[in-house]
């Protein structure tokens, strides 16, 4: 017989893989894995990802991290911004492409006048060869060749069909300088993925259930933007590897086998992240938010707040003003006690950015 979870355990469960229910004392770098990176539009999304799961987290850990090129800023996932491990980058970001190459297609190479997008990938491999250019630097040069178009037309084609990284300062937690890219292998160094096709998906589908499952082949799909996924779920579930569980409503979730599922119990407030795949890029969001508290949460323009977590569900949303204090929005009720709880991980957010 299946077994059966509730939304609380669903949730508990998410929380605890995510270093969510209590800080951890481990490496950065090992807490970037086990998210399969952090989203990284907010070039300080990530340290305030690792702040809430590390126990006495430093801002400059990730920066030495991003400084000796153990971890990279590339586009990757969905066509969206991770800071990652370099090593998962070169392996995941092949399995990316078909949605880069989309909204290169999309959403840049149909505003090309005369050039075409591979003359102007071209191009850009050659220009970017052994050095660093600025984004507009390269939009710039790009213009030089191909007179007709727009600079930032050229640039995003760039971006979306070449695995470059934005280098260091931009991306450090003062970094303020403006975006630069270089190849991927330029910056790392030259090789090859450790793993391809659909033992890369695999693979994939397994950091992604040792992070955030169990979970519903439609939220593995969700978070990774790729599809298809389901006979591959399907037969790691024949091959044992995987088990599968009765959700909530009775939808199918499925996780690593022996993995795991942590019962109801008292949950300390959180506050998550800008971007942070718990809440963002989630089919499966109703384990950690009411869905009309998340639609409150959504901006026009497509940046996101922090999230504050209390009880181990979605209450409110959080931001840090210019002058470096923390200003909080509940959005549901909350009691005085959680409040209370709340202005401590505020305070703990202060002093990180102070």
């Amino acid at each position: 017989m299946t077994e059966q979870i509730s939304r609380r355990q669903w949730n508990r469960t998410l929380l605890h893989r995510q270093h969510l229910l209590e800080r951890v004392e481990e490496d950065a770098i090992e807490i970037l894995d086990r998210c399969v990176g952090l989203q990284a539009q907010d070039p300080r999304a990530p340290f305030f990802g690792l702040l809430s799961r590390i126990e006495g987290f430093d801002s400059s850990e990730l920066d030495d991290l991003l400084t000796e090129r153990e971890v990279v800023r590339i586009a990757l996932l969905r066509s969206t911004l991770f800071v990652v491990d370099a090593e998962d980058a070169r392996w995941i970001r092949p399995l990316a492409q078909p949605v880069l190459d989309a909204e290169l297609r999309r959403n840049h190479a149909s505003k090309l006048v005369t050039a075409t997008a591979e003359q102007v990938l071209a191009d850009a491999d050659e220009l970017l060869a052994g050095r660093e250019l600025r984004g507009a630097e390269l939009g710039a040069a790009l213009a030089t060749r191909h007179p007709d178009e727009q600079p930032t037309v050229l640039t995003a084609i760039a971006r979306c069909g070449l695995p470059l990284v934005q280098v260091p300062p931009r991306g450090l937690f003062r970094g303020k300088q403006a975006v630069t890219y270089q190849r991927f292998d330029d910056w790392v160094g030259p090789g090859e993925p450790a793993i391809a096709g659909d033992e890369a998906r695999k693979d994939l589908i397994r950091l992604y259930l040792r992070g955030f499952g169990p979970a519903t082949v439609q939220g593995i799909q969700t978070w990774c933007g790729l599809t298809g996924l389901r006979p591959l779920v399907v037969a790691m579930e024949a091959d044992w590897e995987l088990a599968r569980l009765s959700g909530p409503d009775g939808e199918d979730l499925y996780d690593l086998e022996g993995l795991d599922i942590v019962d109801d119990g008292p949950v300390p407030p959180r506050l998550v992240a800008p971007f942070d795949n718990v809440l963002v890029a989630q089919a499966d969001r109703r384990r950690i938010a009411d869905e009309e508290v998340y639609r409150r949460t959504v901006t026009a323009n497509g940046a996101s707040p922090g999230f504050v977590l209390v009880d181990g569900f979605l209450a409110g949303t959080w931001r840090v003003r210019n002058d470096g204090t923390v200003g909080v929005e509940y959005l549901r009720e909350v009691s005085a006690k959680a409040r209370r709880d709340v202005d401590a991980e505020v305070d703990r957010v202060e002093t990180f950015v102070g």
